[in-house]
């Protein structure tokens, strides 16, 4: 796949998943997200698919390739979760 084609799908998914909360505020009262989520949110999604998309040029063993990007993925839901929930009670989680 071309390098650009992969970075606008990157972007595409990002803005795809900020698309659900932004209408899910519309339809209930349980999502209420500020633009400060909706920023934090965009740069975890964008800097997750830019640092995936690293991985994707650099390395090149397709072994280490889906190691790595699970590690990410990982530490992407320990973020988000951390951050939505807190999940290890540091001062950034969101209860």
């Amino acid at each position: 796949m071309n390098h650009n084609k992969r970075l606008v799908t990157i972007l595409a998914v990002a803005v795809a998943l900020l698309l659900i909360p932004l209408v899910a505020m519309n339809f209930s009262n349980e999502v209420n997200w500020s633009a400060f989520d909706f920023i934090v949110g965009g740069a975890l999604l964008i800097g997750t698919g830019l640092v995936l998309e690293f991985i994707l040029r650099k390395i090149k063993t397709l072994k280490y390739r889906i190691i790595i990007g699970l590690i990410l993925f990982f530490v992407l839901f320990l973020i988000w979760a951390e951050l939505a929930v807190g999940v290890f009670g540091t001062r950034f989680a969101g209860s």
